[in-house]
């Protein structure tokens, strides 16, 4: 056969179209989170505030994520047609997601043990100067909040089940900017009680508090991230509704399904592997395709016939 025969039936492995909106998003609130970073960890030095300290390492870490989730998104692209990646590369984004959740949780480890320092050793805050910095480093996390969010918006209004088209590497970048903001908050907060009511040991408390919240959310996109990482799919519904189209259609002629594997290759695209078992000698590899046709979201179906003797 010549190589040019070949090619009807070669296809892409470019299974997710990427997310360039985001892209830029990214990198916008990456620049803007560097800038802050450097105010509020100058000021809390300053003006000795842990919950300030604390917030501009803080949105230093969110600072890396957010070039981390930035950068996955351009190798993501620049690799698409890549052959070394065989099911495309959609899963660098979520790898950059996973590595930004594990950023939270080291913060917030840190964040933990800088604020039961000062808990032992308290220090003198000027607190005026330290809460205008704050409410400085809130403001910029909303307006980040505000960007990412817009995307994120718009990217769910393109689909009609939010729960599967989920960009995880978005939702990493935009949780890191959340979590700065409820830190800003604490800060706030605690700095308040301390200049209005002496109550200094807030401020330490108020970063151990934050931290907590922070190891929350952390939690979740790990699980969301890990999940499709370690290609643990098999109770997605899509699952169910591939085992009802093979035992519909082809049931009658004998045919039963023997093993099944399904991961994900994209935001909404899925690759399934099955074994077919059957009676039916006419039975082919293409008629099962075509039946799965209806599921959009199967973008790669590989189909093994066994015939009993």
């Amino acid at each position: 056969m010549h190589t040019h025969d070949l090619t009807r039936w070669q296809h892409e492995h470019v299974f997710d179209s990427g997310n360039q909106l985001a892209e830029r998003g990214a990198k916008a609130v990456m620049w803007i989170t560097l800038v802050m970073m450097v105010v509020e960890i100058a000021g809390g030095w300053w003006f000795n505030s842990m919950a300030l300290l604390a917030d501009g390492w803080h949105m230093s870490s969110h600072a890396l994520a957010l070039g981390l989730s930035a950068f996955a998104y351009v190798a993501a692209r620049n690799y698409a047609r890549d052959a070394r990646f065989a099911f495309g590369t959609w899963k660098i984004e979520v790898l950059a997601g996973y590595t930004s959740a594990i950023l939270l949780v080291c913060v917030a480890i840190v964040m933990v043990v800088s604020s039961v320092e000062r808990l032992l050793s308290p220090r003198p805050i000027h607190f005026q100067e330290a809460i205008f910095v704050a409410g400085l480093g809130l403001a910029v996390n909303l307006l980040c909040a505000y960007i990412l969010g817009g995307v994120r918006h718009e990217h769910d209004h393109k689909h009609d089940d939010q729960h599967d088209h989920h960009d995880l590497n978005l939702k990493s970048a935009y949780l890191h900017v959340i979590a700065d903001a409820a830190t800003s908050v604490f800060a706030i907060v605690a700095l308040a009680g301390g200049w209005l009511y002496g109550w200094s040991w807030l401020d330490p408390v108020m970063g151990i508090i934050g931290a907590g919240l922070i190891v929350i959310w952390a939690r979740g996109l790990i699980a969301d991230t890990g999940k499709v990482l370690l290609d643990r799919e098999m109770d997605h519904g899509v699952v169910e509704e591939i085992r009802d189209v093979i035992a519909k259609d082809f049931s009658n002629s004998g045919s039963a399904l023997s093993d099944l594997h399904v991961w994900r290759v994209g935001k909404s695209a899925y690759s399934v592997a099955l074994v077919v078992v059957t009676h039916d000698h006419t039975l082919t590899p293409d008629q099962v395709r075509s039946a799965l046709q209806i599921h959009e979201e199967l973008v790669h179906v590989t189909v093994e016939i066994n015939q009993y003797a």
